[in-house]
């Protein structure tokens, strides 16, 4: 499925901008060329779903794992679009050129937003819109539905709203409709918007030879569009709240295991009806991207499991996956099925079973394999096989050169250095790593932009277990220099990834 070839893990947020965070406009096709001229291959990106301040704005945390994040829509867009006027559209004062502004892009972006449907309105939303609406009708009418009901009751859990609407009654949901008619058309309007910059986006990667490697999260958010619609995929009690909670079970880093508050899935029913949610999200994905990233993927094989009233991991256990009912079912809706399985964590026999039959592509992180020099570790680049991809870091991780300064043990960092040939020092670091993995046999090859800027822990996009000052990362216009867009070229064309 691989071809090889090196890309770089960019999030949108991360792209500059004069508005505060990036987005999909000049600056994300200007990154696109870059790579192109870079001879690169593959861009990743992050999960596009909407975030919001209650969740920290991870882009792991949705209300829908179908819609896209409206935030992501360049406003210069709605300007050429005859939307809004430009001089409503100033760049924002004030804000870091290095970090995402949430608190002043929010309501930035939205007021330019609904400035625009009212503008749409007044002209007649035409016949694009419909015919957006009905080919995504499957999940865009439940989607815009639910986040005008989440606004009208102040942002509230779905299962604290009135008990007709929480329980989805046909006719309190169709007087709802008629009642909030336009705000329900609102929502879909931006989800309208964005997909177009998305299509145009990926439509210029297409012609310039980079393709989008997109990210799918295992689990989906309690509060979110996806369990209040489907609710009888997802084990729950008599009061509709988790009877059970995903997590990892516990192990020598930590001793309670962990537990992320996602409901799991009641894998009986989803058998019932063919997977139905699982294949709708895949060929949503598909319709995104290029190639996806399943994150957390033991989870479609066995998943940990625990009772929602304890309060960790360590009380739950190992429930299993029809496996191969569930892939033989999806490989009868996707001739050609480009993923690629985020196996770290605890990752049993009969996981890597799986990945073997299906030939499915598994994920090498560099900075795992130093805690021990030992020649046989799987994440070491001599040991990398063709079918995988390969990675310095992850969104997870610090940067190389912030995990040599300050994360790593002292063992670490001298096994490190004599696996990289080095006596001292971390000016160059990353570059001897990048080297490292350009040379190996896996086919992917990926890298956070942080690593090729060469940055330090400031660059961190997201430090797991914390809630602040995550998902905020942005490099600044210019950072990327023709010296460094040389250099990785240079590796790439030498090690045959071009």
């Amino acid at each position: 499925m691989l071809k090889r070839g090196s890309g770089i893990l960019l999030h949108i947020v991360s792209l500059p901008s004069p508005f505060g965070i990036g987005d999909l406009g000049e600056q994300a096709c200007k990154f696109a060329d870059f790579l192109a001229s870079a001879h690169q291959s593959y861009w990743q990106v992050l999960p596009l779903n909407p975030s919001d301040s209650q969740r920290d704005f991870s882009p792991y945390s949705s209300n829908s794992s179908f819609a896209l994040n409206p935030l992501f829509i360049d406003p210069l867009f709605l300007v050429k679009r005859g939307l809004i006027p430009q001089s409503m559209v100033q760049p924002l004062s004030d804000c870091n050129p290095e970090c995402v502004a949430y608190e002043k892009v929010v309501p930035f972006k939205m007021e330019l937003l609904q400035q625009a449907f009212s503008q749409a309105q007044s002209q007649g939303l035409g016949s694009d819109f419909f015919l957006f609406c009905e080919k995504n009708a499957s999940w865009l009418d439940s989607h815009a539905l639910f986040i005008t009901l989440s606004n009208n009751f102040n942002n509230q859990p779905w299962n604290k709203w009135p008990a007709p609407l929480r329980d989805r009654d046909p006719q309190a949901l169709k007087e709802f409709s008629n009642q909030f008619h336009q705000q329900i058309q609102k929502e879909k309007f931006y989800q309208y918007l964005i997909m177009q910059q998305w299509q145009n986006l990926h439509q210029h990667c297409k012609e310039i030879g980079v393709q989008l490697i997109g990210d799918l999260p295992m689990f989906v958010s309690y509060d979110s569009v996806d369990v209040w619609a489907n609710r009888e995929f997802f084990k729950l009690d008599q009061q509709l709240l988790p009877a059970f909670y995903a997590g990892a079970p516990p192990d020598r880093f930590n001793s309670q295991g962990q537990l992320w508050h996602n409901p799991v899935y009641n894998w009986e029913v989803l058998k019932k009806q063919e997977y139905s949610f699982w294949i709708e999200r895949f060929r949503r994905s598909f319709e995104l991207f290029d190639i996806l990233r399943i994150d957390h993927f033991r989870g479609l094989i066995a998943y940990w499991e625990t009772p929602a009233n304890q309060q960790n991991a360590s009380g739950g256990t190992w429930q299993s996956v029809p496996v191969d009912d569930f892939f033989n079912t999806v490989f009868k809706h996707f001739f050609c099925f480009p993923v690629i399985a985020e196996d770290l964590g605890i990752i049993t026999p009969d996981v890597r079973e799986a990945m073997s039959r299906f030939k499915i592509p598994g994920t090498k992180v560099f900075l795992f394999s130093f805690e021990n020099l030992n020649p046989n570790h799987p994440y070491l680049p001599h040991n990398y096989e063709k079918n995988c991809m390969a990675c310095t870091g992850t969104h997870d991780t610090n940067t190389i050169k912030g995990w040599y300064q300050q994360d790593c043990t002292d063992q670490e960092r001298q096994n490190l250095l004599h696996y990289l040939g080095m006596k001292a020092g971390s000016e160059i670091i990353n570059w001897k790593a990048i080297r490292l993995l350009m040379q190996s046999a896996a086919d992917m090859v990926i890298f956070p932009l942080q690593d090729i800027l060469g940055y330090g822990s400031e660059a961190r996009m997201n430090t797991p277990g914390t809630r602040k000052n995550n998902w905020r990362w942005r490099y600044r216009e210019g950072a990327i220099t023709t010296e460094i867009q040389n250099k990785l070229k240079e590796l790439t064309i030498l090690f045959g990834r071009g």
